[in-house]
């Protein structure tokens, strides 16, 4: 069973640019650190796939022992694990998580508050 899950995430993660594993979904997430990660996100204006984990136990479970991390929500850029929602703030607010899809060919669309 562990590895039909594996190669779900392994298919979610390779067929999107930006995938978010997160409690909720974009448009209504279901905690504080998914709803700081969709806003961090939303902020650099790039397009990304939400899956919530809240509708699939089995996936919720699975992403953990997919990356050996044990909290959602949990952020790939073109396959690749990034971080949770501490990490992925700290790299936004140093600029890092920005120089990160420029490298990985990610446009930006920063939006800037008025």
């Amino acid at each position: 069973m562990q590895n039909i899950i594996f190669d779900r995430i392994r298919r979610d993660i390779s067929s999107h640019n930006i995938v978010l594993y997160m409690k909720g979904t974009a448009a209504f997430p279901m905690c504080g650190f998914s709803a700081a990660m969709v806003q961090i996100l939303s902020q650099l204006g790039v397009p990304f796939r939400d899956i919530n984990v809240l509708e699939d136990s089995t996936v919720r479970q699975a992403i953990k022992q997919f990356t050996n991390w044990p909290t959602i929500p949990q952020l790939y850029v073109k396959g690749e694990f990034i971080g949770g929602a501490d990490i992925v703030r700290e790299m936004y607010e140093s600029g890092e998580l920005h120089h990160v899809l420029v490298e990985k060919g990610i446009r930006i669309n920063e939006i800037t508050a008025a």
